[in-house]
C-alpha cells in the first residue's frame, strides 16, 4: 500500500487512512502503521454479540379459572418532563385481570423484580406459573433460580411473540393511554402517587368487558392475605 507524498509530511496517519479509504495509495505504508491508526479509530474492538434466546415452546394463552393460578407480568418504559428515563414492573393475575402491582424506578434489575415478586407472595400466596417474555431480568440466572425455588413455573414466551402475553399487553395499553400518556410527570414520586390512584380505580370500579362487565375484584374477589387464607381454611 502506497502514501501521498508532501502534503502529509507529519506522518498523519488518521489522514493516511482516510485517504486508502479514498483509493489513492502513492507511498509505501507499512503493516504496522496501518494496525496503530486501526486500533487508534477503535476499529480493533470486538463486537458485542447478541445473547441468543433458547427456543420456546408455544403455550395455550389461558386465564384459569381461579385466582393465582397465572401470573403475567412485563416491563414498560417511559420518561419525565425533564427527560430521564424510567421503569416500570406490572403483574397481573391472568384469571381476573387483577394488578397486583406497578412498581417504578429508574432501574429495576434482577435483585429487585424478585424482591417485588416476593412481596407480592407474601401477601397474596405465590402462583402456579408466572407468564413472562424473554428480557434480561428473566432469564437471569436469579430469577429463574428464585423461580425454581420457589415452585413457581416460568411460561416464556416465544421471542417477537407478544400476542402470546396478551391479557398484560391489554393492560399496559390501558395503563399507558390514561396514565402514562396523559400526565408530564416531574418526579417517580409523582408517578408513582398517580398510578397508585389509577390502580385502585381500576381493580375495584373499572367494568372489564371480558369479565361481564364486572371490575377484577368483584368478578373474582380473592382473600386479601396469606394469612387470611390460611384463617379460611381451617374454619
Amino acid at each position: 500500500m502506497l502514501w501521498r507524498e508532501g502534503d502529509h509530511e507529519d506522518d498523519n496517519e488518521t489522514a493516511g487512512l482516510n485517504l486508502i479509504q479514498e483509493g489513492i495509495y502513492w507511498q509505501q505504508l507499512t503493516d504496522k502503521r496501518v494496525w496503530r491508526v486501526y486500533c487508534e479509530m477503535g476499529l480493533n474492538l470486538p463486537r458485542r454479540t447478541k445473547k441468543r434466546v433458547p427456543q420456546r415452546d408455544r403455550v395455550p394463552l389461558e386465564a384459569g379459572v381461579r385466582v393465582n393460578q397465572g401470573w403475567a407480568l412485563d416491563f414498560m418504559h417511559d420518561a419525565l418532563y425533564d427527560g430521564r428515563r424510567f421503569r416500570t414492573l406490572n403483574v397481573i393475575d391472568e384469571a381476573n385481570r387483577e394488578a397486583l402491582t406497578i412498581e417504578i424506578g429508574t432501574s429495576i434489575p434482577a435483585r429487585r423484580l424478585i424482591r417485588t415478586l416476593s412481596c407480592l407472595i407474601d401477601w397474596y400466596g405465590a402462583p402456579n406459573s408466572i407468564r413472562l417474555d424473554n428480557g434480561p431480568e428473566m432469564t437471569s440466572h436469579d430469577f429463574t433460580q428464585w423461580a425454581a425455588d420457589k415452585g413457581i413455573a416460568l411460561r416464556f414466551i416465544e421471542p417477537g411473540e407478544p400476542n402470546q402475553n396478551a391479557y398484560i399487553e391489554r393492560f399496559n395499553r390501558t395503563y399507558r393511554h390514561e396514565v402514562l400518556d396523559a400526565y408530564l410527570f416531574k418526579s417517580i414520586e409523582q408517578v408513582q402517587h398517580i398510578t397508585e390512584e389509577w390502580l385502585r380505580e381500576y381493580n375495584e370500579q373499572r367494568p372489564h368487558d371480558a369479565l361481564g362487565g364486572l371490575p377484577p375484584r368483584r368478578f373474582m374477589p380473592r382473600l386479601t392475605t396469606v394469612a387470611d387464607s390460611s384463617n379460611a381454611m381451617s374454619a
